[in-house]
């Protein structure tokens, strides 16, 4: 692959939180006498004015500190696009999905509201947040059912919290088998399943069709 289409992280834009990230550093420098006043406030300036990663490094590079760790392009790339994952300005979708002897599934790009209602009546629910974004950090999804199910696939970039009632049901989470990528939106599950079972796991894998396995050769 050529140099060309690798991201330079220099070049990234920086967030309101990346800018905060800095100013701590700086400020806690300050606390042990490592820069005076007037380099603090010289700094801080720097970094509140500042658009790109590359304009924030070097602000605490003779501290010997930095922020952001050894991170390549592709992990920066991966942090930005968690940041995506949360747009308040975008239309919200949704706030509830009702299945009464049938079945609904929520899919796709859609932008899950901070409240969303799912309830199943021997019928099923399907909501995939794998494409999904979310019109706040924190997002609660309340999962009720009755003789009926609900299955809700969370990536790995969106970290869950169950926390659902089961009367001769129940609330099973998957998601544990994997890990969780942190900095991403935050959801929680909760409700009540009553002779019924809410299920959250990690969204489907394509399944390899055997003439893309390759085989082993000599």
């Amino acid at each position: 692959m050529s140099d060309e289409l690798v991201p330079d992280p220099r070049q990234m834009r920086a967030s309101d939180a990346d800018r905060e990230r800095v100013a701590q550093v700086l400020q806690k420098a300050h606390g042990e006498g490592r820069i005076d006043l007037g380099e603090l406030d010289e700094r801080l300036a720097s970094v509140y004015a500042a658009k790109t990663y590359g304009e924030l490094v070097p602000l605490t590079s003779d501290l010997g500190v930095l922020p952001f760790g050894e991170v390549s392009g592709q992990q920066l790339q991966q942090q930005r696009s968690l940041a995506n994952r949360v747009d308040p300005s975008a239309m919200q979708g949704p706030s509830t999905s009702f299945a009464f002897w049938s079945g609904v599934e929520r899919k796709g790009d859609w932008v899950v509201p901070p409240t969303h209602t799912a309830i199943a009546v021997m019928g099923g629910i399907e909501i995939d947040l794998s494409r999904a974004r979310f019109a706040q950090q924190h997002t609660t999804i309340s999962a009720s059912c009755f003789w009926g199910g609900i299955v809700i696939y969370v990536p790995e970039e969106v970290t869950v919290q169950v926390d659902g009632t089961g009367i001769m049901g129940g609330f099973d989470d998957k998601t544990h088998r994997t890990e969780t990528i942190p900095g991403g939106p935050v959801v929680r599950i909760t409700g009540l399943a009553i002779m019924g079972g809410v299920e959250v796991r990690r969204p489907k894998r394509p399944k390899l069709k055997r003439g893309d396995r390759g085989e082993l050769t000599d």
